[in-house]
């Protein structure tokens, strides 16, 4: 907050913010102004007073976490523990790192002016990029959803022949999994009260997570730690392995990382939660304490589970390693428990909070592109614009080799456009005012931007490059 806003002015703006989302049900002002007041007294603080008092306030950067942690997050990271051991443990913290770099900015933007942030780019940075991020968000979010309907349905089918359910036949399952799925989109956006209970779900989901792989890892045995830190922070790329390209991991994990459907729902969960300008500073411990570590522990802990029971078997060298396939090799390395069970519970979770998270991704694009009131039963409607994907649980593995290439090539070229529009954003005096960011530090921050910007851009014009065999 500058120094000539008051609290009023700025309980003023809030309102605007929430009204310019056209919430259904505002977060109430009381707690908020609770809260903010909670925050300025924190301010004045050491920042580990301020680090303690900001988490119990987390709840965007969960959502992150929860949508990211997906089936292409799971398979590069048992195809990289697979074939690779160790080696490539540092791709998922600087992937991460690199999101957190962009995220961190949009949030600045968002909370700063208390704008919606796609009338924002299309107005500040051109339609162009505005439309590139709405149709990007939108598409990967219809399209995953197949590849995560699939993958959910698989765990659960393997997870019925464990229980003595035999053949359980995988549409039925996935038509379990698209009801869960309506049923908890569907709690969002009601009240400020549900919108913190899914937030709780998610956080529970995530950590949940963490644990399952944390316990695969427990019982295979713990890591060689000179190796670990040799994973970590040797940032070597290996020579080409049993068929499989280590720089092909390398950019599959960093480009799974953040997709640009998160980057479409972000700010606008920091909205629906009616956070300002006094929550800036806990949005960023938000995004390393609710996104980075959980992504980070939980890819790190799959590597090294699948390193330690498939890496050095050469009776599994080479093959097409699925989720459930993973799962199957552990059983037979620590227990049906803990191989089927356990990481089967872990790779599931993954799965459906991603794909509520694409639910709620489509209907805020709706709410923007075709003016609906958050809430409402029109946004809600528009959630279920992904729900075809629940075909994925039967014919995926029939349409993933037409699908996925040109889906990779098609929303990966919005993500760079995305980036770049909030590259200038963050260059826009007419947008961020005094907030603009200035000196040493803020020339960093956009320099760091615009260096992510242009990796992926590379990576784009390779892959592609590649794919057309030149």
């Amino acid at each position: 907050m500058n120094e000539h806003d008051t609290p009023e002015r700025e309980s003023a703006s809030q309102e605007e913010a929430w009204q310019g989302l056209r919430m259904t049900s505002a977060p109430d002002p009381n707690a908020q102004q609770s809260e903010r007041a909670a925050l300025r007294s924190l301010a004045a603080k050491p920042f580990p007073a301020r680090l303690r008092g900001y988490l119990r306030m987390l709840g965007p950067g969960y959502m992150q976490s929860a949508m990211t942690l997906g089936g292409g997050t799971v398979s590069s990271a048992l195809f990289a523990g697979a074939v690779f051991g160790y080696q490539l443990l540092w791709v998922a913290p600087l992937a991460m790192a690199l999101g957190v770099v962009m995220l961190a900015a949009i949030s600045w933007q968002t909370l700063s002016t208390g704008a919606r942030p796609w009338p924002a780019m299309r107005e500040h940075a051109g339609p162009f990029f505005a439309w590139s991020w709405a149709i990007g968000a939108l598409l990967s979010s219809l399209i995953w959803q197949f590849a995560q309907y699939a993958l959910a349905s698989a765990v659960l089918v393997d997870l019925a022949d464990l229980a003595g359910w035999s053949d359980a036949p995988p549409f039925l399952m996935g038509l379990g999994v698209l009801a869960w799925a309506i049923v908890i989109s569907s709690v969002y956006g009601r009240s400020s009260g549900a919108i913190r209970i899914y937030e709780r779900i998610l956080q529970t989901m995530v950590w949940g997570v963490v644990l399952c792989f944390a316990w695969v890892v427990f019982q295979t045995g713990l890591p060689d730690w000179g190796e670990l830190w040799r994973g970590f922070f040797t940032f070597e790329i290996p020579s080409t392995r049993n068929g499989v390209a280590a720089s092909t991991l390398v950019l599959s994990g960093l480009s799974a990382a953040v997709g640009v459907n998160m980057v479409f729902l972000y700010p606008y969960t920091l909205l629906a939660k009616g956070w300002g300008r006094d929550h800036r500073e806990l949005s960023i411990v938000d995004l390393v304490v609710g996104m980075f570590l959980p992504y980070t522990i939980a890819v790190s802990l799959i590597v090294i589970a699948t390193a330690h029971s498939i890496h050095l078997d050469p009776a599994y060298e080479g093959m097409k390693l699925s989720p459930v396939e993973a799962a199957q090799v552990l059983a037979g390395s620590i227990g049906e428990t803990g191989g089927r069970l356990v990481f089967g519970l872990g790779v599931l979770g993954m799965a459906l909070s991603s794909i509520t998270l694409q639910m709620l991704t489509c209907g805020f694009v709706a709410v923007e592109l075709l003016g609906l009131t958050v809430g409402s039963q029109a946004h809600r409607l528009a959630t279920w614009i992904p729900v075809p994907g629940v075909i994925g649980s039967v014919y995926w593995s029939d349409i993933a080799v037409w699908v996925a290439v040109p889906t990779n090539i098609i929303c990966g070229l919005f993500l760079p456009a995305t980036y770049l529009g909030f590259c200038l954003l963050q260059r826009r005096s007419a947008y961020l005012g005094e907030d603009l960011p200035g000196g040493f530090s803020g020339g960093i921050w956009l320099a760091a931007m615009f260096g992510v910007t242009g990796f992926l851009s590379a990576f784009l014009i390779w892959y592609v490059w590649g794919s057309m065999g030149l």
